[in-house]
């Protein structure tokens, strides 16, 4: 072999080890960690808040951006995942929906997330249903629908240019990052572990109150209750990296926020409920329901002694039966209504506010009743709670009438 073909060879062998880059462990994981953020901040910000549920408004540089960034890291079309996230809101938790660990098995969406959104991506119903207001341009038709594989295929070949064999790895990192972390973890754990802000109508958790790692879209339980919010953070020791983001774009003119989440005002001086404190508890009944949980919470304890010493119910029953209380009446099942049922029987003033919670989660569901209606019933209820003996109730009866 001639001195010719010896450099050739060397520089092969070099080239494959070290790509143009040269770049070292530390300065490749580096890398990793951030295009694959960049990948979930493109799936938070653009695909979710912006085009899926028009909460947030992107100016045309950040959209095209993360639209053929998103190209290049997932393959994902736009149409596609904002349908099957639509349809995945409107059918939560039934047999309809895409992804759902409620029907479906957290093991089954866990572990085949991705499996489930190809599979739902050729549903035509699903595409012309719940696709619609999506980018329908000539690069859309032309380049990103028309090849959507070439994507992954072109960051292949960069990975391996800029750092050699190694690239290889942190392609499949990429390519590996989305299925794990939104089609597993989100759509997963986040319908099945955690913690709950708000008592919604279906299964979402908050997997974490810091939302970091997968762009905020770990606060999932305060996403399914106000679905068109492009914040996601509710409490205040959670933080949104996403909001972040966002108000960072919307500082240089790059984003326009359209809804959020409503905040919750009082006026602790008045005294009667009006039409003002009426419209404020519908569009908050959300954070009226969650610290209605929170006074019956108080109200268990209290009574706990009373029920241990009245009662022949076991001590286990009698633990469960707070989460029992704190949860909306309608989704317990049979057994679970029979064990709250035997444990209100020994407490007057747990019946007396397991009661009233249904009666104050009616005043929103009257859909044919009056304002002039509606308010009496408020008036009436709070009337009734004050004079009720019962301290929890009368202290959540005064918040109750003070929201402007």
């Amino acid at each position: 072999m001639n001195f010719w073909s010896m450099n050739t060879l060397d520089t092969i062998l070099n080239f494959l080890a070290n790509g143009l880059t040269g770049a070292s462990g530390w300065e490749i994981l580096v890398y990793t960690l951030i295009v694959t953020h960049i990948t979930i901040a493109g799936v938070t910000l653009y695909l979710h808040r912006c085009q899926a549920h028009r909460g947030l408004e992107l100016h045309a540089i950040p959209s095209h951006f993360f639209r053929f960034w998103l190209w290049l890291t997932t393959g994902m079309m736009t149409k596609q995942w904002a349908a099957i996230h639509r349809k995945h809101h409107a059918k939560c938790e039934t047999e309809e929906d895409p992804h759902s660990p409620v029907t479906r098995g957290i093991k089954k969406v866990f572990l085949e997330g991705a499996e489930l959104y190809r599979a739902e991506a050729k549903n035509a119903e699903t595409m012309e249903k719940y696709g619609h207001g999506t980018p329908d341009d000539w690069i859309e038709h032309n380049l990103y629908s028309k090849h959507s594989g070439k994507g992954i295929v072109l960051m292949l070949i960069i990975n391996v240019l800029l750092f050699g064999v190694i690239g290889l790895s942190v392609w499949a990192v990429q390519m590996f990052w989305i299925p794990f972390w939104a089609a597993g973890v989100v759509n997963g754990i986040g319908h099945f572990w955690g913690y709950r802000n708000y008592d919604c109508t279906d299964a979402s958790t908050n997997v974490f109150p810091w939302g970091i790692i997968i762009g905020g879209e770990e606060l999932h339980n305060n996403h399914h209750t106000f679905g068109t919010s492009a914040k996601f953070s509710s409490k205040w020791y959670e933080f949104d990296i996403g909001w972040m983001y966002i108000c960072i774009l919307k500082s240089v003119g790059l984003a326009k926020v359209k809804k959020v989440a409503p905040v919750p005002k009082f006026d602790r001086e008045k005294l009667v409920a009006d039409f003002a404190t009426l419209q404020a508890v519908i569009a908050n009944r959300y954070d009226v329901m969650a610290k209605y949980a929170k006074s019956l919470k108080q109200a268990w304890h209290e009574e706990l002694e009373h029920l241990k010493s009245k009662s022949q119910l076991e001590s286990g029953v009698l633990k469960s039966s707070r989460k029992l209380l704190e949860s909306e009446p309608a989704k317990l099942a049979e057994p679970q209504k029979l064990q709250l049922s035997a444990v209100l029987a020994h407490s007057k003033p747990l019946k007396t506010m397991h009661d009233m919670r249904v009666e104050l989660a009616g005043i929103w569901d009257r859909s044919h009743a009056s304002r002039e209606q509606l308010l009496q019933q408020l008036q009436d209820w709070c009337a009734r709670a004050e004079s009720s003996g019962i301290k929890a109730l009368q202290e959540f009866s005064m918040r109750l009438r003070s929201y402007a």
